[in-house]
């Protein structure tokens, strides 16, 4: 039996590899997430084989309760709250892990007369990882639902703070291992896990979400690896570690698409959420030139080339749908039409790709920054929807900016650029955007469904 167990286990960890390889590309997403369920049912379903199981019946009715509500949020939960949910979910699995680790060290603490150094040492980690990705995960949740304002909460003495209570946890986990436990003292390290999770995230602005919740979901493979190191599991130490680092990867990838470091993310307090604009040092001719629907459908139709840049206005205005039905109508009109996709445009790793994908667009229609920028100076128009900070020329000569450096999407290098916005308010780094008050730059002001839709209705109408 052990031998058959082990042997799924392989079995499960490669599905979780190879998974992981299709996750990568939109097109074969679908698949990888398949193959990556039925890895995850291989090892339940073996676990559940193990003759160290106890209680069947809280196991299946625990698997029950988590199956609804799995199937309930996939079915009820917006695309445009993906973020919300992916988070949130970061969070349940810092608190499995976090709960795991306390279950085992009141083991301990009720069944041995010394706590055993080795298991007991990765129980503590494990309770600070999962502690910390829980509560940090519900502040993100928090910031991204609206709950908590997104512009980075900060106080005086916030790192050392911070710097403190790890030192106390660690100082307070050796004295629990060697004390022989302490129940008061337990509390008190559970206590300043969650704690620590907390002023963890706060500080981090409400765009920089993206960020925290590949990093916390990082976080949240390395405390299911933990727990399978202390509940001896090679599955879950196989999948937690891939969790880890595909998401440490990820978080990379992330931070280099703004040109910053992750220590600037999680420690700088840098932005806020949307806010009077500031212009930068460099000067530039600051007059608006505005455009109405009518005017912008006629050139849109008569456009050779389009492409359209989403960002988190699109989102927010679940314009997607009216987004997919204006591709449509420039198709129809012989226009070809590509998407933009900018890293960090929207709240979360690939925000932009799963809201056009829930919208029936075509994958092949989504390019990456780096494909797509060479083409903006052969297009016509670029229709920009919600994007703000990752279209801003200032990132490439402005150094007294604080995006100077970041890679941008080229849309002020097209013939025309249409901006679609509610007002002339400042992205998150609050820095006026020199697009805006382009010579080629017309600004389309309304919600961006509300707008879509009228250019819709006035292409029908040519």
């Amino acid at each position: 039996m052990t031998l058959l167990i082990e042997f799924s286990y392989l079995i499960a960890a490669c599905l979780f590899i190879v998974g992981l390889k299709y996750l990568g590309l939109p097109a074969t997403a679908r698949k990888g997430n398949a193959l990556s369920a039925l890895g995850m049912l291989i090892a339940i379903v073996v676990t559940l084989l193990d003759r160290q199981v106890i209680n069947y019946t809280m196991i299946l009715a625990a698997v029950g309760v988590g199956s609804f509500f799995g199937v309930a949020s996939a079915k009820w939960i917006r695309m445009t709250a993906m973020p919300q949910m992916v988070g949130l979910q970061n969070g349940f699995g810092g608190a499995a892990s976090a709960l795991v680790s306390i279950a085992e060290l009141i083991r301990f603490m009720t069944t041995a007369e010394t706590l055993p150094l080795d298991a007991s040492s990765i129980a503590l980690l494990g309770l600070l990882i999962g502690g910390v990705t829980f509560t940090g995960s519900l502040v993100a949740f928090g910031k991204l639902q609206g709950w908590i304002q997104g512009a980075p909460i900060t106080f005086r003495f916030q790192q050392m703070v911070n710097a403190l209570l790890v030192l106390c946890f660690l100082m307070g986990s050796g004295y629990f291992i060697f004390s022989h436990s302490s129940f008061p003292l337990f509390l008190l390290l559970i206590f300043i896990s969650f704690l620590f999770g907390v002023l963890f995230v706060i500080p981090i602005g409400g765009a920089d979400m993206p960020v925290v919740i590949s990093f916390l979901n990082s976080f949240s493979g390395m405390a299911a690896a933990v727990t399978g190191f202390l509940v001896l599991n090679h599955a879950l130490i196989v999948s937690g570690a891939l969790v880890g680092a595909s998401g440490l990867i990820l978080t990379q990838i992330m931070c280099k698409a703004m040109n910053r470091s992750l220590t600037n993310v999680l420690f700088g307090a840098f932005g806020g959420v949307g806010g009077k604009a500031v212009t930068a040092q460099t000067e530039f001719d600051q007059t608006v030139r505005t455009i109405d629907a009518e005017e912008a459908a006629t050139v849109l139709a008569y456009a050779k080339s389009v492409i359209i840049v989403p960002g988190y206005g699109m989102a927010a205005a679940q314009a997607q749908h009216a987004v997919q039905s204006l591709v449509q109508e420039l198709e129809e009109k012989g226009v070809q039409v590509k998407f933009a996709i900018h890293p960090v445009a929207g709240r979360m790793p690939g925000h932009m790709n799963v809201l056009l994908a829930e919208a029936d667009v075509p994958y092949t229609q989504l390019m990456d920054m780096e494909d797509i920028n060479p083409e903006f100076d052969k297009t016509d128009v670029s229709l920009v929807i919600g994007a703000n900070d990752v279209v801003n020329p200032a990132a490439r000569h402005d150094s007294a900016s604080p995006i100077y450096g970041m890679p941008i999407l080229d849309v002020d290098k097209s013939k025309l650029t249409i901006v679609i916005k509610r007002s002339m308010s400042a992205g998150f780094s609050g820095i006026d955007n020199e697009l805006f008050y382009k010579p080629n730059t017309r600004m389309l002001f309304g919600s961006a469904r509300d707008v879509v839709l009228k250019l819709v209705g006035e292409i029908q109408q040519l």
